[in-house]
């Protein structure tokens, strides 16, 4: 039996290593820890849907071919690489310095999580890499690419939205412990550096 092409044997194991690949820590994983945690469970959702949107996007830039050009130019990857590593910063420096108060950091509005979400896809290098250099190895190569690059695109899209659905449950369940100022400074400021931390990490493994 197959889907677009896609025979469900090669379907099962793409899904399996991009469950392993959503598994490792990253990014996505650690942002979206620290906004669960210290403003809980709807913005967390809010930039999983900006996430989910953003990995599409790129799903669909490399199956027209657009990612294979910016993986060829030096200059292309390198501008969006260290974008996204200072946007990364960025956001590790605003859970730093907004460390205060839990209510008062639970006001920003969805649309603005959903856009970081989505921002931070966009600049994210590895995951064009994982477009081109992962995924192509699961297609059939005498049938039409498009149509099993978007399926693929999708099931990853939807995988990898899962996951960060749970990391939002799970980390959101920290808030109530939060309520105390000090502790909610603590943790977000803890979690604030984890990112930077994440985002040496990511500019160390990103680079060719």
């Amino acid at each position: 039996m197959t889907f677009s092409g896609l025979d469900l044997t090669v379907i099962a194991s793409f899904a399996l290593a991009s469950t392993l690949i959503e598994l490792t820590p990253g990014p996505n994983m650690a942002y979206l820890a620290l906004i669960s945690a210290s403003e809980g469970r709807r913005a967390g959702f809010a930039t999983v849907a900006g996430v989910a949107l953003g990995l599409g996007i790129v799903g669909i830039v490399a199956a027209l071919g657009v990612a294979r050009v910016i993986q060829a130019s030096i200059l292309l990857y390198e501008a969006l690489r260290w974008s996204g590593i200072l946007f990364l910063l960025y956001l590790a420096w605003d859970g730093w310095r907004q460390g205060s108060d839990v209510v008062s950091t639970g006001d920003r509005p969805d649309e603005q999580h959903f856009l970081r979400g989505l921002v931070t896809n966009l600049l994210n290098p590895k995951a064009a890499v994982f477009y081109i250099a992962v995924l192509p190895t699961f297609v059939n190569p005498s049938l039409p690419l498009t149509p099993q690059t978007l399926v693929l695109t999708l099931i990853y899209v939807g995988i990898a939205t899962l996951i960060h659905g749970l990391i939002v449950i799970l980390a959101s369940r920290l808030q109530p412990f939060l309520t105390n100022p000090r502790r909610e400074r603590i943790a977000r400021r803890t979690l604030s550096a984890l990112l930077a931390l994440v985002a040496l990490w990511f500019g160390w493994t990103t680079a060719r």
